[in-house]
């Protein structure tokens, strides 16, 4: 089911710093913000070759990150992303063997313009997951 880890994804309490973090000491390649209001956030991409790391920070009231960093206030991190072939066919085989898709259980489209579903961290050792198809 699982195809290749597409990017892991790190909170940020301060988007600018971590580009900047990225982009000059690192000497990453980092794409430009792009806000997200139906996730509530605000992302960039690192281009590391191999995958990504998609830097996170809250956008709007209620924002799922802002929880994140009232518990981690330097950041961290928040989730992985793995590419699946099909989302409606990996949610259902998911949903048949116990894990639970977080929402309503329907894809929206994430920051690739591709669908994503999350996946509760209790039942993945508590990581959160977010599949995305490829």
């Amino acid at each position: 089911m699982l195809g290749r880890l597409n990017h892991v994804a790190l909170a940020v309490p301060e988007l600018t710093a971590a580009v900047a973090a990225y982009r000059n000491t690192l000497g990453a390649e980092v794409t430009e913000p792009q806000a997200l209001p139906e996730h509530g956030v605000t992302v960039v991409f690192v281009n590391v070759g191999n995958t990504k790391i998609e830097l996170l920070e809250p956008l709007g009231e209620g924002s799922p990150i802002a929880a994140f960093l009232e518990k981690n206030p330097s950041g961290g991190m928040h989730h992985l992303c793995y590419e699946v072939d099909d989302i409606l066919a990996a949610r259902d085989q998911l949903k048949a063997a116990g894990a639970r898709v977080l929402g309503d259980g329907n894809p929206k489209i994430g920051a690739h313009g591709k669908p994503v579903l999350f996946l509760h961290p209790k039942d993945f050792f508590g990581t959160l997951i977010e599949l995305e198809q490829s």
